[in-house]
């Protein structure tokens, strides 16, 4: 009680409050984020295309292994550096013969989650793509897919195909990073 009254009389109770209610939603946002789980060992999808974000190994092997099954049509990989080159960003391209370079586009100009949303849109559309995966990594995949869905019109289906975390990804510090993204994006961006 004592502590109460302290704060009562010292003013400080609107900050205390306010730092409470900031913890208590990092800790919504925090179990949100590790509540995605790994869909990419679970499910063989089919779609007109999917949307790879770069930012892990896995994420864009993914893409081109769902491209060469013929489980996808086409594949959008975007965030990809400016210098970046088809063969240098799939390496493996060789041992699939009957990949086509024409149904792999690469959007250059993103560089954020939200840049990856608005800069795919304009591909999807013009390849009328109705069926799209979202393809990113377990710890990504819950800010990458909400803000996809608040970017793209109702009448694209999206759907989250989830793999799992690069190196890259897998320490606390990544995790909190990608709480407080996902808390600074709820805000704007979905």
């Amino acid at each position: 009680m004592l502590i109460v009254k302290r704060i009562l009389q010292q003013k400080v109770l609107w900050p205390v409050l306010a730092l409470v209610l900031v913890l208590i939603w990092f800790l919504a946002e925090l179990d949100r984020v590790q509540s995605e789980s790994i869909t990419s060992w679970e499910k063989d999808p089919e779609a007109d295309c999917a949307v790879v974000l770069t930012g892990g190994a896995n994420r864009v092997r993914e893409g081109v292994d769902l491209l060469a099954k013929r489980q996808i049509k086409k594949l959008i990989i975007s965030g990809v550096h400016q210098d970046s080159q088809l063969r240098e960003i799939i390496p493996t391209w060789s041992y699939h013969p009957f990949l086509r370079e024409e149904d792999v586009i690469l959007d250059r100009r993103s560089g954020t989650t939200y840049g990856n949303a608005q800069q795919s849109l304009p591909f999807v559309e013009a390849l009328r793509c109705r069926k799209v995966l979202v393809i990113t990594s377990e710890l990504h995949m819950h800010r990458a897919y909400l803000t996809f869905k608040s970017s793209f019109p109702d009448y694209i289906q999206l759907t989250k195909h989830t793999v799992n975390n690069s190196r890259s990804e897998a320490g606390v510090i990544e995790l909190w990073t990608e709480v407080l993204k996902s808390m600074f994006y709820s805000l704007w961006a979905y």
